[in-house]
C-alpha cells in the first residue's frame, strides 16, 4: 500500500452574510456590533478561508478558518500568502498522519501565523478520517459524549430586548447563556439582574466584556455583579493587557477568560502563569488547530481549569469544534458556544449538523462527518481558488 502524502493545496477565501433577522437585531445593538468592542470594521457577515489537502490517491480533507480583523488581525488574503509562499513548503510532499512533524517543522521555519499553520491542521486531521476511514475524534483520544450541550450568546442591547433573546433561547432549551456587558458597570448590573431573574438561578451565566474597561473600572464591573453567580468573565480589558488582567484575576473572585489577546500555546501559559485567567478559551483559530487544542486543553486541566470551546463558524469548523468537543468531553467544564449555525446564511455542508434542544449532535462518517458543497463555495467565494502544488 502506497503511503499517503499530500500533494496539493487548495485555497478559497469566501464571505458568508448574516441572516437577514441577524443583520436587523444588530443594527438595533451596541455599535451595530453587539459589543462593546470600539470597532470601526462593519460586521455584516464571516469571512473565511477554505482549505482543501489532497493526497497521492486523491482522498481530499477540508479545514476551514474564520477572521475578523479587530480580533483575528489578520485577512483571508493573508492567510492564503502565508501558506502558498511560507507554510506549504513544509506541507506538500508529507504524510498527513505525522501532524506533529508538520506543526514542528512549520513552527520552526514560520513564526506567529497561529491562524494559517491551525487551518493546515485542521485539514489533516480531516484527511486522515477519510484515509483511515473513522471519525475524527479517533485521532483525539476517541469519543466521551455522543452530544454536547451548547451555550447561547445574547449581544449588547437594550436590556429589554437582551431579556426576550435570552427567554427564546431558554425555551429551545438552553441552559448556559453568555451575556454582552460593557457599556458602564449601573448598565452592566441592570442588564445581568434582569437576565438572571429571567432564566433563574439553576441556569449557568457567563459575561463577555470585549476588551471595555481599564484595570480598575473591570475590578469594580465585575464585582457589581458577582452577587448574581456568573461562572466566568472574557476580556474585560485590552487584549494585550496582560498584566492588566493578572491585576483583574487577583482582585475578583470570578475567573476571567482571555480571548482577543490570546493566539498560541505560548500565551495561553503565560496567561496562567500569570494568574491572569482562571479559564482558557479556544476555537479553531486560537491557539491554531487540532493539536495545539489539544496541548491546550491537557495543560489547563492538569491545573485544574475548565474550558471554553467557542466560535461563529461554518458547518466544517463547528463539526470540528463538536469532534474536538467530544474527545474531550470531560476535560471542559463548560457548554460549548457554537453559533454560526443561527448568524450565517449559508453553512457550506450539504446535510445540516443536528442541532436540538440547546445540544449538538456528534457528526459521524469519516473525518468531520460533513461533506463540503461545493456550489455553496463558488457562490461565497470572493477570489479564485489557489492551487498549491509540490
Amino acid at each position: 500500500m502506497t503511503e499517503a502524502r499530500i500533494k496539493s493545496i487548495e485555497l478559497t477565501p469566501i464571505h458568508v452574510p448574516f441572516k437577514e433577522y441577524v443583520k436587523k437585531a444588530l443594527l438595533e445593538t451596541e455599535g451595530g456590533l453587539g459589543m462593546a468592542i470600539p470597532s470601526e470594521e462593519e460586521w455584516l457577515g464571516g469571512d473565511f478561508v477554505i482549505c482543501k489537502l489532497i493526497s497521492n490517491d486523491g482522498t481530499i480533507g477540508i479545514g476551514e478558518s474564520f477572521v475578523w480583523l479587530p480580533e483575528t488581525g489578520v485577512s483571508p488574503a493573508q492567510i492564503i500568502d502565508a501558506i502558498k509562499n511560507a507554510l506549504s513548503g513544509y506541507v506538500l510532499g508529507e504524510n498527513p498522519f505525522n501532524i506533529e512533524k508538520i506543526i514542528k517543522r512549520m513552527d520552526n521555519n514560520v513564526s506567529r501565523s497561529e491562524v494559517a499553520k491551525g487551518l493546515i491542521d485542521i485539514a489533516c486531521y480531516d484527511l486522515m478520517g477519510k484515509i483511515a476511514n473513522k471519525p475524527a475524534y479517533e485521532f483525539m483520544g476517541g469519543k466521551c459524549a455522543d452530544e454536547i450541550p451548547l451555550c447561547a450568546l445574547i449581544p449588547l442591547a437594550d436590556p429589554m430586548l437582551m431579556r426576550g433573546l435570552t427567554k427564546s433561547y431558554l425555551k429551545k432549551g438552553f441552559k448556559t447563556f453568555r451575556i454582552k456587558l460593557g457599556r458602564s458597570i449601573p448598565e452592566d448590573i441592570e442588564i445581568t439582574e434582569t437576565i438572571r431573574k429571567a432564566i433563574g438561578d439553576d441556569v449557568r451565566l457567563r459575561v463577555d466584556y470585549n476588551q471595555a474597561y481599564d484595570p480598575n473600572i473591570a475590578v469594580r464591573a465585575i464585582k457589581a455583579i458577582e452577587p448574581f453567580g456568573i461562572d466566568f468573565a472574557e476580556q474585560p480589558v485590552d487584549k494585550d493587557d496582560y498584566i492588566g488582567m493578572q491585576y483583574v484575576q487577583k482582585r475578583v473572585d470570578t475567573p476571567l477568560m482571555s480571548h482577543e489577546g490570546c493566539f498560541s500555546l505560548r500565551d495561553i501559559i503565560t496567561l496562567v502563569e500569570l494568574g491572569a485567567i482562571g479559564v482558557v478559551g479556544i476555537n479553531s483559530e486560537r491557539p491554531g488547530g487540532t493539536t495545539n487544542a489539544i496541548k491546550a486543553i491537557n495543560y489547563a486541566e492538569m491545573k485544574g481549569m475548565g474550558v471554553v470551546l467557542h466560535n461563529q463558524p461554518l458547518g466544517i469548523a463547528s463539526a470540528w469544534q463538536i469532534h474536538l468537543a467530544a474527545a474531550k468531553f470531560h476535560s471542559l467544564g463548560h457548554a460549548m458556544e457554537l453559533f454560526g449555525d443561527e448568524m450565517m446564511e449559508d453553512d457550506l455542508i450539504k446535510t445540516p449538523l443536528n442541532y436540538k434542544g440547546g445540544m449538538i449532535q456528534v457528526p459521524e462518517g469519516s473525518g468531520w462527518g460533513v461533506e463540503l458543497d461545493e456550489e455553496a463555495l463558488e457562490k461565497y467565494a470572493t477570489e479564485p481558488t489557489i492551487s498549491i502544488k509540490k
